[in-house]
């Protein structure tokens, strides 16, 4: 068993229509011969950097439809992934806090994966891919977790959780989380409005919020 299922496993069984939704991308794939020469570009710039190329499961496969959105866009995203100032475990939690709200199922199967080899535990993101509040987070965790939760759920946060994070982080970390929140929001958007295809043989590993 690897450590996706570990989560996935845990995970209720999907909505209904979730998973035919899933099942019926609406882009077709794009070979290098179907683009255009802003695509092949736009492609050819991003697997120069850290990615190594276009996933066909991810965000970039469907925003290379406007290429100069995603010659942009992916600049931010190779640095919220790579660069930023927030430690990368809590980085990719904070992205899956944002992939939980927004039932993004692959942005929840490549970062789960992620989490749990940065040393995010396997328990706490059971708790989150139910929709709980998970029990057990480290000091850190709690910190991310509260932060990206009320801008998601209240568009705004408390003066407590914002001291905390600028105590714990500093003002670029603020600043970090919040365009991380930001990007993945975005992401999971145009994940589930073009209904990317899901890897081969891979259920949807999040069921809906109630």
């Amino acid at each position: 068993m690897n450590i996706f299922s570990i989560v996935a496993g845990c995970i209720f069984a999907v909505a209904p229509g979730l998973a035919q939704a899933q099942s019926q991308p609406r882009l077709k794939p794009l070979t290098e011969s179907d683009m255009t020469d802003a695509q092949l570009k736009a492609s050819r710039e991003l697997a120069s950097g850290p990615r190594g190329k276009i996933n066909p499961y991810g965000p970039n496969f469907a925003l290379l439809r406007s290429p100069e959105l995603m010659e942009r866009t992916q600049k931010v995203g190779e640095y919220l992934r790579y660069k930023s100032s927030i430690p990368a475990p809590l980085n990719e939690f904070a992205i899956l806090v944002t992939a939980r709200q927004w039932n993004a199922q692959i942005e929840w199967i490549a970062h789960s994966e992620l989490a749990l080899k940065a040393g995010v535990s396997a328990a706490v993101l059971a708790d989150l891919a139910q929709g709980r509040r998970p029990a057990g987070m480290k000091d850190d965790e709690a910190i991310v977790y509260d932060f990206c939760k009320q801008i998601h759920d209240n568009k705004e946060v408390s003066d407590a959780t914002y001291k905390r994070v600028v105590d714990r982080f500093g003002e670029r970390g603020v600043m970090d989380l919040i365009g991380l929140t930001g990007y993945y929001t975005m992401l999971a958007m145009v994940l589930n409005v073009t209904r990317v295809a899901l890897p081969e043989g891979t259920s949807p590993p999040l069921s809906a919020l109630k």
